[in-house]
């Protein structure tokens, strides 16, 4: 890639005139999306659109159909085995599900990556390990617990802790708070809050939750699933603060978030009338 090719100085990963599909199905059509070094991009849209593939191809896990990644100014589509495994190196990823592996307790999930990459010696692990798990809030004595033992709430932060184990320069939230009630959701945000401001980190967060929106989010783009978008219309139908999306000029980003947010209101709202029954 030629040096007039690449992206800006502030810019760390760019989608260019990327389409994804899966048989028949596209997902992705003529992407064309910048992230920038340092910023929270929060990405919304109904279910289908395509956030959680934006994560995959960011990282190499899926290969578009056309288009190009770059990840500073290198082509993440051309790059072999070795260098892909080098890349992820540099990335952290909190699954929805946290996906820890159930066979392990707290302390060898949180070490795995640290032991698969041989970073560094066991004495070491264990220091990064605590700290970890100190950072994310966990109280000494769930190390030797098993991921069943453990609240939903509680699994969620052991995987951002294994997430942040090897000092990533990138997070991916793919629907961090997906299960959490309201008051676990709030400790989630405010986490991924302190990793992105205190560790000066770029993060990329799929969520539905408007309250993690407007908690983590620099900026907002909102995908529209391609079922209905129209032949030459972008598919991202939003981009920009977090404060635009109920003005948008789009009506269906004003619908969307207004949709949301009505939906958290009755669930919050049903949550209320269950604790106030006898």
């Amino acid at each position: 890639m030629s040096a007039g090719d690449a992206p800006a100085g502030g810019d760390l990963i760019e989608f260019r005139d990327v389409s994804i599909q899966f048989r028949r199905q596209k997902v992705l059509r003529g992407l064309n999306l910048t992230i920038r070094r340092g910023e929270t991009l929060c990405v919304i849209g109904e279910s289908g659109c395509g956030k959680t593939v934006l994560l995959k191809l960011i990282v190499g896990l899926l290969q578009p159909t056309t288009g190009k990644i770059y990840f500073e100014g290198e082509d993440v589509t051309r790059m072999d085995a070795k260098a892909l495994v080098k890349l992820r190196l540099r990335f952290g990823f909190l699954f929805q599900m946290a996906a820890l592996f159930d066979s392990l307790d707290v302390y060898d999930n949180v070490a795995f990556g640290l032991r698969e990459h041989a970073v560094c010696g066991e004495d070491r692990v264990a220091k990064i390990v605590a700290e970890r798990l100190q950072d994310v809030g966990l109280p000494p004595g769930l190390e030797h617990k098993k991921p069943a033992e453990l609240s939903g709430g509680q699994r969620k932060r052991v995987g951002l802790a294994r997430a942040l184990a090897l000092d990533p320069e990138v997070m991916l939230y793919d629907e961090p708070t997906t299960g959490l009630d309201p008051i676990m959701t709030d400790v989630v945000n405010e986490l991924i809050l302190q990793t992105q401001r205190g560790g000066h980190k770029t993060g990329i967060v799929v969520t539905h939750e408007m309250r993690t929106v407007t908690k983590v989010a620099d900026r907002v783009v909102m995908f529209f699933p391609l079922a209905r978008v129209g032949r030459g219309e972008p598919q991202v139908i939003y981009d920009g603060p977090p404060g635009g999306l109920e003005d948008a000029e789009d009506r269906r980003v004003r619908q969307f978030v207004r949709g949301e947010a009505g939906d958290r209101l009755r669930e919050l709202a049903a949550q209320a009338r269950a604790a106030g029954s006898p």
